[in-house]
Order: C-alpha cells, then sequence, then structure tokens
C-alpha cells in the first residue's frame, strides 16, 4: 500500500510501538488521527508526528466505550477528510498469574481492550476504508497468539482471539480493496506493563532478546507498505514461532518452565 498522502487512524498512539508507529507513518509522509486514553502521551505524539511532516490530529478516546468509537469516523473525516487506514496498536497485558489466582474481572479486562476494542474498531471504520482505492487495516495480536505463554494465559487468550478475527477480516476482504495485516511482536521495550497496572516478573538476571519501539514501529509500517499478512517482530518471537511449529507441545511447556521460576 502506498503510505505517502494517506491518512491513519492510529490507536495506542500515546506511547510506545503506537507512537513510533504515528511518527514512522509520519516519516513516510502520511497524516495520523492518533488515539489513545493519554492526553498528555498524544500531546508528545503530536509533535513527533508534525516534526516528521505530518498533518495530525488527537482523539482522546477509551476504545472499549463502543458508543464513543463510533463516533471516532465522524470525528476523523472533520479534520482529514478521508480515512485510508486502521492501525489498532492498543492494548493491556494481564497480571503475572496463574490461571487458578485470576477472576472474572482479569479475563474481562483484558477482552474489553484487547479483543472487543479491536472489534469496536474495525466496525466503525470498515464502511470508510472499503470506500477508498486502497486501504489497510493493521491489528496487533502477540508472539502469546502463536505460543501460549504461563502466567499471561488470558492474555494469550484474547490476542489469540485477534489473530482469529483478523485472518478470518482479511479472508473476508480478499475480493475488495482493503488488505488486512497482523503483529506478532516478542518483547519490546514499552511500558506496556506499566500502562496495564501491572509488574513485571523480576527476571533474576536472565536476559532476553528486546527489540526498541522505534524498531517495531519501522517494521510494522513495512509490513503495511508491502501488503504482509503477518509481521512477526524480534529474535525472540522469530525463534519461539519456529519451535512452535515443530515442536507446540515442548515449546509451550519450555515457556511456561522458565516463567514459572520466576513467579
Amino acid at each position: 500500500m502506498r503510505i505517502a498522502d494517506r491518512v491513519f487512524v492510529v490507536t495506542g498512539a500515546g506511547n510506545g510501538m503506537g507512537r513510533e508507529v504515528a511518527a514512522e507513518l509520519a516519516r513516510r509522509g502520511a497524516h495520523v488521527a492518533a488515539v489513545d486514553r493519554d492526553r498528555c502521551g498524544l500531546a508528545v505524539t503530536a509533535e513527533r508526528v508534525r516534526a516528521a511532516g505530518g498533518r495530525v490530529s488527537t482523539h482522546e478516546l477509551d476504545i472499549t466505550d463502543a458508543a464513543a468509537v463510533a463516533a471516532l469516523p465522524d470525528a476523523v473525516l472533520g479534520e482529514h477528510g478521508r480515512v485510508d487506514g486502521l492501525v489498532n496498536i492498543a492494548g493491556i497485558a494481564q497480571r503475572f498469574a496463574l490461571f487458578g489466582d485470576l477472576d472474572d474481572a482479569d479475563a474481562e479486562r483484558v477482552t474489553a481492550v484487547n479483543y472487543l476494542g479491536t472489534v469496536h474498531m474495525c466496525r466503525a471504520f470498515l464502511p470508510l476504508l472499503l470506500s477508498r482505492p486502497q486501504a489497510n487495516i493493521t491489528n496487533m495480536a502477540s508472539l502469546a497468539a502463536l505460543v501460549p505463554f504461563a502466567s499471561q494465559l488470558l492474555y494469550s487468550a484474547s490476542k489469540g482471539a485477534v489473530k482469529q478475527f483478523s485472518e478470518g477480516l482479511e479472508a473476508e476482504l480478499a475480493d475488495t480493496d482493503v488488505r488486512v495485516v497482523t503483529v506478532f511482536p516478542g518483547q519490546v521495550a514499552t511500558n506496556l506493563a506499566q500502562n496495564s497496572g501491572v509488574e513485571m516478573l523480576d527476571a533474576k538476571g536472565r536476559k532476553a532478546p528486546i527489540t526498541k519501539p522505534q524498531t517495531a514501529g519501522r517494521r510494522i509500517v513495512d509490513g503495511i507498505a508491502r501488503d504482509r499478512y503477518r509481521v512477526i517482530i524480534g529474535t525472540d518471537a522469530r525463534v519461539l514461532y519456529a519451535m512452535s511449529r515443530i515442536a507446540p507441545r515442548r515449546t509451550a511447556r519450555i515457556v511456561a518452565k522458565q516463567i514459572k521460576s520466576v513467579l
């Protein structure tokens, strides 16, 4: 897909990968409608987008609010006149705990943000995207949608739902001009845990490959430009995904053993 002079809506744009995607789109000549709950974070992102030469509007919004999301397309049209792409980056993690120690509130929270928020956004913007000669939807899944992660079971399930929804939507839209890209990042140096209100595990000195958010942002925009089906980000994601295709049970148990050792 052509990026220059196109208008993209980016959720989770107030920080992390969402901010880097917005900035990278602007560097390639696009304009951005930045969406997040964090007003201060949006202001910083807007400065980054303008510095890169893009036109930007900011929209303070909770993607779990279906009514607010339904009203967003008109607000974006009022600022930009059209929408060519939707990039759903917003998401949260669950607290690190085994399934038996979690409750319904944990499940409802990650499902509402990660899965239903993505569905709300796609439902709201799909009619506009179908009217464009070339359009894109990009949805954020996770390595945890490809390899199950003990202590992040509900998060993994919510991202697995995003994967199935996103790839199913891509198949439904195959005879249209809308392409759908699904993103599967491994560990990226963002504030996901803090933004989710959970504490990170103490790795006890163990180190794993961590991708910089700027790198992730470039990879995601590359995926949009090239109409990729899947974008897998990070050495950890590529290695574990390859292992899971050869020995899925063994890979899941290796991951579980590592996580349980620091729980």
